[in-house]
């Protein structure tokens, strides 16, 4: 890790099963809620709807998260993701999004 880069290694998904739904909270650095994605089935399509929090970018995964994990379990799927680190660069955003990726298919392909 290079001087300056901060450690990533406390992100984490945490999977909470509501009844017969599923809600993956992923967080990391300073966490907090910058994004809510629910992706839904509605007749033959899978929807999604989001609210986040003005400044934040955390949309930008959730969506596909909650749409990727709602298609392949059958199931309403929400995620509430909130990460956080002080000035990271845009290779330090690229492994935030890299190891989430890998969190979220490794605990798809554990519950597929």
């Amino acid at each position: 890790m290079a001087e300056g880069t901060p450690d990533l290694s406390d992100i984490d998904l945490t999977a909470i099963e509501v009844g017969e739904d599923l809600l993956l909270i992923i967080g990391g650095g300073v966490r907090h809620i910058g994004a809510a994605s629910t992706a839904y089935q509605d007749g033959a399509e899978w929807k999604v709807t989001t609210a986040a929090v003005p400044h934040h970018k955390e949309h930008t995964l959730s969506e596909g998260i909650a749409l990727q994990a709602a298609r392949q379990l059958n199931r309403t799927v929400s995620v509430v993701m909130g990460i956080h680190y002080d000035q990271l660069s845009k290779e330090g955003i690229t492994e935030v999004v890299e190891i989430v990726r890998g969190k979220v298919d490794q605990y798809l392909t554990q519950h597929f």
